[in-house]
């Protein structure tokens, strides 16, 4: 009998690896970071190599804390750091390039020429997205034009691409299995969400051969077995989803209007819309949530979402960039030396803004400050930054819906994420949303996602409805503001937001 799902979680700093039980409970964890690479200011790449090895290293050390061997697990859930894109030789399976990361500006300037070609409407309407270079059509062209000789190599079928799903799916199955998702597909720039099919026109026009695109499955699937070699025997490689996705089908958010936040590296906010895909008029990105049922006739469930690209990242600033916290973890404590940050706002635009600003050439600033400013209103700063920009893309939400004619406002916000544990940011958090905020007792719902949907193909988790029941509620944060100290701090966040667009020339 089986007793496992194996959740790998692969993330932009580090690699984790969990196990689950039938209960859906967490019963060992193995973490590994990996090297991040800054080739240039706003550039930011990772060698597939070290995300392949911590990865494999995470899986092997937590199999072997847990005393379980190939046959004790189900299946295995893959979740990943999205839009991150990794090019490679089908033959050897080497990568032909660093993998450009999610966070990466490398490709803004190919972004303003799409822009300048009037791509912006048709691109939306058949993707969801915006014309940005988090997204991985840029990068996989960027990569085609200036890696010698590579663009002939993808044409002959001589090279794969993959988001970070992908490469780690060929490698866990020695190469047999070239195949992603539907919610990886849509964050790639080149996937019709309406017809689940890559798009001819935009392969047409970032000039990318088909020859390149892995196969698009459900998220629930059985996409074929391990590499016997890795774990000692085979496993079923069953669930795939991007991390901002599986973050929501941990959280249990099933039904449409439900909404979840995750507090990671970035912030993203995600709002289940069922069937049916909302076209957003506030800068916010159409998406697909996780495909279900058999491949041929997939139930797709879409979201909307908002992606910020700064959240946890602004506190590891302040721990390696200023130096007045050791270890990320002494923030809050920091931070609740203070009543208040006593008028300062830190805009944390290092790599510009996303939703619902989507401002590439924004940066950060710390504004109002005095000389009474101490490092302990910074931090404050900080931690509520990452509030406000959740209420910026709340209330954008909430324009979409309304436009749409459904419901505008969820009961509450589940969340989850490193920083889901902070009591001081989660309390600010219902304050300036004036909504409930709730925290499930595993707070690692990405991981956890990505078990739920190994576990529903392989049939150790019963149906979605069973899933719904394992949500533990640990804490419901309510809000205590009054609603004028709310609406001016809202106001000065504006204020300060509005000064840092715009700012690179």
């Amino acid at each position: 009998m089986t007793q496992y799902i194996l959740a790998l979680d692969q993330g932009t700093t580090s690699s984790r690896a969990m196990l689950f039980n039938a209960q859906g409970q967490s019963v060992a964890t193995a973490q590994q970071e990996f090297p991040q690479i800054f080739p240039a200011p706003g550039l930011v790449e990772h060698d597939p190599e070290a995300i392949w090895q911590s990865q494999l290293a995470t899986a092997r050390a937590l199999m072997a804390q847990a005393g379980a061997t190939a046959r004790d697990i189900a299946g295995i859930g893959l979740t990943n750091q999205r839009e991150t894109t990794v090019l490679w030789d089908r033959a050897t399976g080497q990568p032909v390039h660093n993998a450009i990361v999610w966070q990466s500006r490398l490709t803004e300037p190919l972004c303003a020429e799409l822009r300048a070609r009037g791509l912006e409407a048709p691109i939306r309407a058949k993707t969801g997205l915006v014309i940005d270079a988090y997204f991985s059509g840029t990068k996989i062209a960027w990569l085609l034009d200036n890696v010698p000789g590579l663009r002939a190599r993808a044409e002959a079928g001589e090279i794969a691409f993959g988001t970070v799903d992908t490469f780690l799916l060929w490698r866990l199955s020695g190469g047999r299995i070239h195949a992603t998702d539907h919610s990886n597909a849509s964050r790639t720039l080149i996937y019709n969400i309406h017809t689940l099919d890559w798009d001819a026109d935009l392969l047409r026009e970032l000039n990318i051969p088909r020859a390149l695109l892995p196969r698009v499955l459900p998220s629930s699937h059985i996409y074929g077995m391990t590499d016997p070699a890795l774990f000692g025997g085979e496993i079923p490689l069953a669930g795939v989803a991007g991390d901002q996705q599986a973050a929501t089908f941990g959280q249990a958010c099933f039904d449409p209007g439900m909404a979840k936040n995750t507090y990671g590296t970035g912030i993203f906010l995600m709002r289940n819309t069922g069937a049916t895909p909302i076209a957003s008029g506030h800068g916010l990105l159409t998406t697909i949530a996780w495909g279900l049922g058999p491949a041929s006739a997939p139930q797709i469930t879409y979201a909307l979402e908002g992606s910020i690209f700064v959240g946890g990242a602004a506190v590891q600033w302040l721990r390696d960039g200023l130096g007045i916290i050791k270890s990320s973890d002494e923030v809050e404590a920091l931070a609740a030396s203070v009543p208040d940050t006593a008028g300062v706002y830190l805009v944390p635009a290092f790599v510009g803004l996303g939703a619902p600003y989507w401002d590439a050439h924004a940066r950060g600033g710390i504004l109002g400050l005095t000389r009474g400013t101490t490092a302990a209103h910074i931090a404050r700063a900080t931690v509520a930054s990452m509030a406000y920009q959740t209420r910026d893309v709340l209330d954008a939400m909430s324009a979409d819906m309304a436009a749409a004619g459904v419901a505008t406002s969820p009961h509450a916000l589940r969340v989850d994420g490193g920083a889901a544990v902070n009591d001081l940011l989660m309390q600010f958090q219902s304050d300036i949303l004036a909504l409930p905020v709730e925290r499930p007792r595993i707070t690692e719902t990405t991981a956890q996602g990505a078990a739920y949907l190994a576990g529903l193909a392989t049939g150790f988790y019963a149906d979605v409805a069973a899933l719904g029941s394992q949500w533990v509620l640990d804490h419901r944060f309510t809000p205590t503001m009054p609603e004028s100290e709310r609406a001016t701090k809202y106001r000065g966040w504006q204020r300060a937001v509005e000064r840092c667009l715009g700012w690179e020339e």
